[in-house]
């Protein structure tokens, strides 16, 4: 792969690099002490009781929302979308789940982390065999809990809202796509005794925590594969490299996601 000269950086000495490297240093230095602050900042976020009798599906059978904590006090919910008439899920929440590590880590803190779809188990199963995933991932299909957290949106059912903004706002964002349909996202839970309390949800790029592989590509000078730029790929198809991880190399489609 050539790499057109006029778009690369420059090339100085180490003494020049090394300077530049310690300004950047600086700042990298301040946006994790302001990260910090933010993380502390979520952590005080007020807590919403859960009164709704959610009903899931797993492998054993039916469960409460009580049951996916697995006895440890903090559950983290991956909202996996499922392309039901495809009878796979979408490219961009496997390419989520891929990143996600060993949850031995997780639980070694109290804390469950698993997958919900609104979809029938029986057609999630054959592709969780595909993919080869070890995390658990029940059906919240027939309840209204997709509904609830605003990643299943129909109209007809509850007002149109996705990442915090009203339909009117998607418009004018020009975010159509997000105003129907499955949509991904993650949403956190706290467990006291038999209660069980919503503390955080997050959409979009929100859901980049969970993406080692971004983070990884965010040290290269070629970043995502967006070039110096940042706006496109080195090809200029954006977000259509990604793939399932069996795929790569075949002229699979793109998942869809639009930009949030």
């Amino acid at each position: 792969m050539n790499i057109p000269q006029f778009t690369r950086p420059p090339v100085v000495s180490r003494a020049q690099w090394l300077e530049a490297r310690r300004q950047l240093w600086l700042k990298e230095r301040a946006a994790t002490h302001a990260r910090d602050a933010l993380n502390a900042e979520r952590r005080k976020l007020p807590l919403v009781r859960i009164d709704k009798d959610y009903r899931f599906e797993g492998p054993d059978g039916p469960l409460s929302l009580l049951d996916l904590f697995e006895g440890r006090p903090q559950l983290v919910v991956y909202h996996f979308m499922f392309h039901r008439d495809k009878g796979v899920g979408c490219e961009g929440c496997s390419f989520v789940i891929d990143n996600i590590p060993r949850l031995e880590h997780l639980h070694a803190r109290g804390t469950t982390l698993a997958m919900v779809s609104r979809a029938p188990l029986a057609e999630i199963a054959p592709f969780k065999a595909r993919m080869g995933w070890r995390l658990p991932w029940y059906s919240s299909f027939g309840s209204d809990f997709n509904y609830d957290f605003h990643v299943t949106i129909d109209e007809n059912v509850a007002p149109v809202e996705y990442n915090y903004r009203d339909k009117a706002e998607l418009e004018r964002l020009g975010q159509t796509c997000h105003m129907q349909g499955e949509q991904p996202g993650m949403s956190v839970f706290l467990r006291d005794g038999e209660e069980v309390l919503h503390s955080y949800s997050t959409y979009g790029r929100g859901l980049e925590a969970a993406l080692t592989t971004y983070h990884l590509l965010d040290l290269t000078p070629l970043g995502r594969g967006e070039g110096w730029g940042g706006m496109a790929d080195l090809e200029g198809k954006g977000l259509e490299w990604m793939r399932f991880h069996d795929e790569y190399g075949q002229a699979a489609p793109a998942h869809g996601c639009c930009e949030s």
